[in-house]
């Protein structure tokens, strides 16, 4: 599929620089106050250094992940996905 991540890399505090399978390049941004709930143990740095790609999605250990379709709608559209 054209929103398979294909490559992904962390590049701040709670961001990641993301490619997918049609060449499309972008940047998801966390603000802190997305991170509740599931999303809390992102707050690590440790942990959220350990992105990595499962199934064409960016996943993280624990059986998290983000939903690349919506991922790259927003990257396609504005050159990025910002979760608050």
């Amino acid at each position: 599929m054209e929103w398979d991540v294909v490559d992904v890399k962390p590049i701040a505090p709670l961001a990641l620089r993301v490619q997918f399978a049609d060449g499309t390049v972008g940047k998801v941004q966390f603000e802190p106050s997305h991170l509740t709930g599931v999303f809390s143990i992102l707050r690590d740095p440790i942990i959220f250094q350990q992105a990595y790609i499962s199934d064409g999605a960016v996943a993280w250990p624990g059986d998290l992940d983000l939903a690349p379709d919506a991922m790259y709608t927003a990257i396609k559209a504005q050159g990025e996905w910002v979760l608050r």
